[in-house]
Order: C-alpha cells, then sequence, then structure tokens
C-alpha cells in the first residue's frame, strides 16, 4: 500500500464552482508532503483536462495529480469500434473516442452509457429503453441518487439511471466508484492507496473497501455522521483541511 490519498471532487473539493474552505491549502499541503494526489469522481460531465483546468483555476497544482473519471471507467467495459447511444454530458465522449468507440444517436447500438445529464428528455430515455430491450449493453456511469451544491443536493445521475432501468427492464453494470471497473483503473493508474477520501459511504465507503484502503469521511457533502452504519469510516473530519491537518503530522 503506498502513502497515496485518492480524493473525490465533488463535496470534498468544491461545491459546483464554489472551492470548499481549506481544500485548496489541504492538497497543495499533501503534495508539499510528498503524498502522491489522484482525483476519482462519479461526475462525467467534464473531461480528464477539464477538469485539470478547474484544479489548475483553484489554484491547486492539478499537473502534480492523477485525474480518474467515471466516463474512463465506462470506456473501458465498452469493447474498441463498438457503437454506443449515450444520455449524458459532454464529458463522457473523448473517454469514449479513445478506445475508437462511435456515439449514435440511435437505438440500434451495442451498448447504452448513462450519466449526469442536465438536460434529460423523455425522448432521450425512450431511446435508451428501446436500445436496451434490443439487447444494447447497459452501463451507468455511477448510482448516485443527488449532486451536492452550495443550495443543497440536486438529482444526481442515479436518478436517470433509476429512470432508464425502470424503462429499459434492466439493471446496469456500474463503471465508477464503488464498481469494479473504476477499482481496476485506479490500481492500474496509481496502485493501491492509504486513504479513499471521499463524502458519500455509499459510494466512497464502499469503493475504499473494494480497494482495500481506509475511507476517510469528510461531512462537507453529501453523508452525514447519522448515515454511518454498516461501513464504518477509519477517520471522520469536517472537511478535507481539517483530515488533512490532523493526518499531516504522520505523513
Amino acid at each position: 500500500m503506498s502513502n497515496g490519498w485518492v480524493i473525490d471532487l465533488d463535496g470534498v473539493v468544491w461545491l459546483l464552482d464554489d472551492p470548499i474552505p481549506g481544500s485548496v491549502e489541504a492538497i497543495n499541503a499533501l503534495l508539499d508532503a510528498g503524498v502522491a494526489v489522484t482525483f476519482a469522481t462519479n461526475n462525467s460531465s467534464l473531461t480528464q483536462e477539464e477538469y485539470r483546468a478547474k484544479l489548475s483555476k483553484f489554484s491547486i497544482r492539478a499537473q502534480e495529480t492523477t485525474v480518474i473519471t467515471s466516463s474512463m471507467a465506462a470506456a473501458s467495459l465498452l469493447d474498441d469500434g463498438s457503437s454506443v447511444f449515450v444520455v449524458g454530458a459532454s464529458g463522457i465522449y473523448p473517454s469514449l473516442e479513445e478506445r475508437g468507440i462511435e456515439a449514435k444517436d440511435s437505438s440500434e447500438v451495442d451498448a447504452v452509457v448513462v450519466g449526469w445529464d442536465r438536460e434529460i428528455t423523455y425522448s432521450k430515455i425512450a431511446r435508451a429503453a428501446k436500445a436496451i430491450h434490443n439487447g444494447a449493453k447497459f452501463i451507468a456511469t455511477n448510482l448516485d441518487p443527488t449532486y451536492p451544491t452550495p443550495q443543497g443536493l440536486l438529482p444526481g445521475a442515479g436518478s436517470i439511471v433509476a429512470a432508464i432501468a425502470t424503462a429499459g427492464l434492466k439493471k446496469p453494470i456500474v463503471a465508477g466508484k464503488p464498481g469494479q471497473a473504476m477499482a481496476d483503473l485506479l490500481v492500474q493508474v496509481v496502485g493501491k492507496p492509504r486513504y479513499m477520501v471521499g463524502d458519500r459511504i455509499d459510494t466512497d465507503g464502499a469503493f475504499a473497501q473494494n480497494i482495500g484502503c481506509d475511507f476517510a469521511m469528510v461531512l462537507s457533502g453529501v453523508s452525514k455522521v447519522e448515515d454511518i452504519d454498516e461501513i464504518v469510516p477509519s477517520v471522520v473530519a469536517a472537511d478535507l483541511s481539517e483530515l488533512v491537518r490532523s493526518e499531516i503530522g504522520s505523513l
């Protein structure tokens, strides 16, 4: 096990376009201490490079980190050269293109990939369901039911996936946290970390169990202390800043 930390983004580093107080300084302190920092996000709305640009905009030294997205995990589950119908934002497409996978506006495809889509329509749900009925592989970037914002929780990708799963009469393969595809990708790219830092017990906590590392839970996003049940964090902190301050002496 390395000294590396895997850190979620939404609810840990930022809420939409607002950095969570102290998170930028905390990440740069980890880098200064020689900790390998990897960001692992279930949010498929941005590309890997767009996430790097956003981190840099907040004065985080993104060039010293690794970014892994659920879009990358979803693409890893598809055959090179296959065709897909995508329900999701633009961040999904580059990961598909790198594998030579064609995105088609059709129900006659090999697979359906569903992520967070703020422009979801009945028509998209219907076409996705039809493709699944026709035998298409059904992949969800993640099942997060909600998405944390400064104004509270909004519907997440999981709410869209649920609608398509209901209409398609089929459960999806989950690519992102805590799914095996994301776990395999992470271990392949950066090895087994010391901590998985996240704000969701059901995704980040379960993901930590999957990859065999400690779960550091922060309370700046979705899950609260009273939500702790079967998955018990190794450490709980108010936010990333408090977590790093408590751990920096042992780094």
